[in-house]
């Protein structure tokens, strides 16, 4: 694991005006244990290592077959022992046992086609000497970050944390549309960011760049789900023909073998490392699944759950039941409204784009405590958007009602819906159940309406619309049903630019190697084949994972309600953080985004109790304090306090 700095310039002058060491020393949490520096015409690569398997083999940036090509790599690749023993029987020779080698002896005999060989986590960069040419690549689902940024010259600087981009000798500026859209997503749709002109490269994209060309980004793989005809055939058969019921039942119960094989399988190949292993383990199955599947692997696993000094807000009791009867070592972490406060900042600095979801706070403190103890941690991201966890999921079958309806009698309905008072019952029912998926789905958080935007923000422009940014999504999943459409709009948009982002930033800030099985190739192609009812049915969710793993996963997990991380910003925000939530609003230097008076009077209205506007209050806040770090305190003598809190 680690972070990587390249610079690629037709212009030799050019190459050497961005400060290298700067932009490598802001990410060292990335890399602690080993650094380097490659230099060639037209390209720069500096890297930062923390040494997970094979250290002194595994020294980057690495080069290949007399030098002609020379890798950074950030991530693991899990099946690197498979790949080296096919590449040998092809001829390839190995001088170490670094996974980093396999992907360079990959390219060089399967070119562009070894990104479907790999079976990880990765973001890298390729540089083939003898042609000329950058090759570089981001892994499917985006557990791993690459940001890039193209100058006025045509050179490009691509880092593993945006931060370094900071140290460009070209000011970046604030993006007023993505601005618009963090507001409704709470954080900023991939492939952009906060800042104009920095972007990211998009999961399951590689790129390509020579001298006098400009970069080229090409889509190697996304994810595509069986079409809703095909689930609706084999329900027709299961109804109609009950010899072929049993067919069906038989496939069933093969899919959820093959469920739990392929996890298992993911597994063993995730916890593959020189250096202990441990696991984050809430009340839910999916952490409950991974740890019970490592145990089996690894007997003395550590296992890892944050909890607030709130009742109500803590899933520590559940957790320590889980561990108990798996029989790990657990260990809990308590964390208060004080640490909240003091450590806020540096959060948010760490996380490098303003995103707002309160379950990074949380990740941020078991991550700090779990880098005591090991180096690596599983966790079961990704098992919500392959498998159907989340409860929104059920809002389709809840909203059945409305198929009656005749569609030009909708928008009457929804319309005197929006005339009844705020709050009734009944209400948003009515509003939602008239308003199309298209229109009323842009993911798994939807903070501000645009009409709220209206009064929050202060740049706007009429083009910007909520929509825009999942309407070529729905475009894409026509086919699907609408609960694989959501798990679809999810995986493009929440996966990428919430969960997994939090996940890096805050378990890197501790120099920590985060692992998440779920998100594993293998693991997507099974639940791609699940029909909508092994998703959601009644109020259950994820329920052929639940029957697959029902003799593996302890029984008072089983069928648990999915709670997520509580994290008490409701109460905090009306009480103890409420003056320190008022500094920061009062104090940013945001007067050119945000009216103010509406954020205060937000923050009043939330303390008297009259609405819970605290998500709302918490994504202003959030957005707040990342331009504190990244631009009040840009490139002058406030420079110092940014990068001091890293």
């Amino acid at each position: 694991m680690c972070g990587f700095i390249g610079i690629v310039s037709a212009n030799e002058q050019a190459l050497y005006e961005q400060p290298m060491k700067q932009m490598m020393d802001v990410i060292t949490h990335r890399g602690p244990d080993d650094s380097g520096v490659f230099e060639d015409k037209y390209v720069r690569l500096g890297f930062q290592r923390l040494s997970i398997v094979d250290l002194e083999g595994g020294h980057q940036p690495m080069s290949y077959l007399n030098a002609r090509y020379t890798i950074i790599f950030n991530g693991e690749i899990y099946n690197a022992p498979e790949l080296r023993e096919e590449l040998m029987d092809m001829g390839a020779t190995f001088e170490t046992h670094s996974d980093t080698e396999v992907i360079l002896a990959s390219y060089h005999y399967y070119g562009e086609e070894c990104l479907n060989k790999f079976k990880g986590m990765f973001s890298f960069l390729i540089w083939d000497k003898n042609k000329e040419r950058l090759f570089g690549a981001r892994d499917p689902f985006g557990i791993k970050p690459l940001f890039y940024r193209t100058l006025r010259d045509g050179t490009v600087v691509f880092a593993s944390e945006k931060k370094s981009l900071f140290f460009i000798n070209e000011p970046a500026y604030i993006d007023g549309e993505a601005a618009f859209h963090y507001l409704t997503f709470q954080y900023i749709p991939e492939p952009h960011t906060a800042t104009s002109k920095i972007d990211k490269v998009a999961p399951g994209h590689s790129l390509s760049w020579r001298p006098g060309e400009s970069l080229h980004l090409r889509c190697y793989w996304k994810p595509e789900f069986l079409p809703k005809e095909e689930f609706s055939k084999k329900a027709v058969n299961f109804l109609l023909a009950p010899f072929k019921r049993k067919a069906l039942l038989a496939e069933k119960n093969n899919v959820q073998t093959e469920i739990r094989e392929t996890l298992i399988d993911s597994v063993k190949r995730h916890m593959r490392s020189d250096v202990p292993v441990g696991a984050f383990l809430s009340g839910g199955i999916d952490s409950s699944a991974i740890v019970a599947i490592a145990r089996q692997y690894h007997p003395d696993l550590n296992t890892f759950t944050a909890e607030f000094d709130r009742e109500g807000y803590s899933e520590g009791d559940v957790a320590e039941e889980t561990a108990e009867a798996l029989d790990v070592n657990h260990r809990r972490v308590k964390i208060s409204v004080e640490d909240v406060m003091n450590e806020f900042p540096k959060i948010i600095w760490h996380m490098d784009e303003p995103v707002a979801d309160p379950a990074a706070i949380p990740l941020y403190f078991v991550a700090q405590e779990a880098s005591k103890h090991v180096k690596v941690v599983l966790s079961g991201e990704g098992a919500d958007e392959l498998f159907g966890g989340y409860n929104i999921y059920r809002e389709p079958q809840s909203l059945g009602v409305f198929k009656g309806i005749p569609s030009p009698l909708k928008p009457i309905v929804k319309n005197l819906a929006q005339r009844l008072p705020m709050g009734m019952k009944g209400r948003s029912f009515l509003i939602r159940g008239c308003t199309p998926l298209e229109e009323r789905f842009v993911g798994n958080a939807k903070i501000f309406t645009d009409d709220e935007k209206d009064k929050i923000l202060i740049p706007g422009s009429p083009n910007w619309k909520t929509n825009d940014i999942v309407k070529h999504l729905y475009e894409d999943s026509k086919a699907y049903d609408d609960v694989t459409r959501m798990q679809y709009v999810d995986m493009h948009t929440w996966l990428r630019g919430d969960i997994l982002v939090k996940a890096d930033k805050m378990t890197m800030a501790h120099s920590l190697e985060l692992r998440v099985p779920f998100l594993d190739r293998d693991v997507f192609d099974v639940a791609s084949r699940i029909p909508l009812h092994g998703k959601v049915h009644g109020h259950q969710t994820k329920v052929w994972l639940r029957e697959a793993l029902g003799d593996v996963v302890p029984a008072h997990v089983l069928h648990r309600k999915k709670l997520g991380f509580p994290v008490p910003i409701r109460i905090w925000l009306k009480d103890e953080m409420y003056d320190w939530a008022r500094s920061w609003i009062t104090n940013s230097q945001t007067d050119h985004l945000f009216n103010k008076k509406e954020c205060l009077q937000l923050l009043e209205d939330h303390r008297q109790g009259k609405f819970d506007a605290s998500r709302k209050i918490w994504t202003i806040l959030t957005y707040m304090i990342w331009h504190y770090n990244y631009m009040e305190n840009s490139h002058d003598e406030g420079e110092q306090y940014m990068w001091n809190i890293g």
